[in-house]
């Protein structure tokens, strides 16, 4: 059997840098595809994978929020647990500036800057999770501990149904 070709992206290198287990997969990127296009290709429920937002308090402080891919982030939940009057998504073009990675391929891991992170508490109690190994199109499997352990991600409630 040959050997998966993946790209190594800045996240790919995070992961190795701190000897974290992950396995590739590749898959077709659609634009706003998103965590559904991921899961029908890889044949895993879309609340195994985890969508990275980028997003800001109401000072324009930038964070990350893990979320289930089948859920949606309560902005309001969110900016009520960190002490922030709201939190917004931010613009394309500043999720690349401060993370280094364009949206569609946002990883938590590797960013341009420490950002702080947010992780849906549930996403934790999964065997094992699909998140963005840091391009359009590419994802890495992992145990969800690797968040707390590399990230010093802060488990909070803020889920709420897509609509």
């Amino acid at each position: 059997m040959a050997k998966l070709r993946f790209p190594v992206t800045r996240a790919v290198r995070f992961l190795r840098s701190k000897q974290v287990d992950f396995k590739p997969f590749l898959y077709s990127y659609a634009d706003h595809g998103g965590a559904r296009q991921a899961a029908s290709e890889l044949q895993v429920p879309e609340g195994r994978v985890v969508k990275t937002l980028v997003m800001e308090t109401g000072g324009g402080a930038p964070l990350l929020a893990l979320m289930h891919g089948d859920r949606a982030v309560s902005t309001r939940r969110l900016a009520r647990f960190i002490g922030s009057k709201k939190v917004v998504p931010v613009t394309p073009q500043s999720a690349l500036r401060c993370t280094g990675y364009q949206v569609g391929g946002i990883s938590p891991f590797g960013t341009r800057q420490a950002l702080p992170v947010y992780v849906q508490a549930t996403v934790l109690k999964m065997k094992t999770i699909f998140i963005n190994g840091g391009k359009r199109g590419f994802l890495v499997e992992v145990e969800p501990g690797v968040l707390l352990k590399t990230l010093s991600a802060t488990p909070v409630d803020m889920s709420t149904t897509l609509q």
